[in-house]
């Protein structure tokens, strides 16, 4: 990994690597090459999903210029999706890097979520949705994604 000063969130078994290796249960709506996206449990907005790279990198320092290039593009699809299924006034794109910056989990991710209908998304506590429920959200915006694109969500 690149040296920097981002201090990183205590070292912990990866949970983005465990759910990508589907060795613990998540909602994905897409997995296909170098990436995956997934429908947190802690809806955030309406949706909130995460970009991840499938390999594991701790922050955004860490990403190859192909990792990012198909990172950027599925947050775009990600935005793209959430506007035509769910129709929000606003949608928001965050990346955290470093416990200073909320990063809580060391694999870097992207958050896309439509705005909530007060304005933003929510910052503070959030009940944690169940799989189903995450997977109806899943089933309802993979049809938006760009039909070309292989995908294997299994």
């Amino acid at each position: 990994m690149t040296q920097s000063g981002i201090k990183l969130p205590e070292a912990r078994p990866c949970a983005f690597c465990a759910y990508l290796n589907h060795n613990k249960p998540f909602a994905f709506v897409r997995k296909r090459g170098a990436t995956a996206v997934m429908v947190t449990q802690e809806q955030r907005g309406i949706p909130h999903l995460l970009v991840v790279p499938i390999a594991h990198r701790e922050t955004i320092l860490d990403l190859t210029d192909d990792e990012c290039s198909a990172l950027l593009t599925e947050v775009r699809d990600a935005a793209r999706a959430i506007d035509a299924a769910y129709q929000r006034p606003g949608i928001s794109v965050w990346q955290n890097n470093g416990e200073s910056a909320s990063q809580s989990i060391r694999h870097v991710h992207f958050h896309v979520a439509g705005t909530l209908d007060s304005g933003g998304t929510e910052w503070g506590k959030v009940e944690e949705l169940p799989i189903a429920e995450t997977e109806r959200i899943a089933e309802r915006i993979r049809p938006y994604w760009p039909s070309s694109a292989v995908n294997d969500t299994k």
